[in-house]
């Protein structure tokens, strides 16, 4: 079972909120606003909208989103999630 998927992605990526980060806490994909996070969990960020948009673009396929889930999924691995 994947600990981030494409579903997971795609919320980031369509979050209304330009600061929009995706943190893995206690085994769960979150998409949260950067502001409301605390100094705990500031360390917990798997990545940042704005990081992905810059790979995505306007639109974004399906394979994109596989493909970014497999890459942020080795991230949060890399962080021990």
């Amino acid at each position: 079972m994947a600990l981030i998927d494409r579903e997971c992605v795609r919320r980031l990526l369509q979050s209304p909120d330009s600061d929009a980060v995706l943190v893995f806490v206690r085994g769960d994909c979150v998409v949260l606003p950067a502001g409301q996070l605390d100094e705990q969990h500031r360390r917990l960020i798997i990545a940042h909208r704005r990081d992905l948009t810059r790979f995505t673009g306007e639109s974004v396929t399906e394979e994109q989103l596989d493909t970014l889930a497999d890459r942020l999924e080795n991230a949060a691995l890399d962080l021990g999630a």
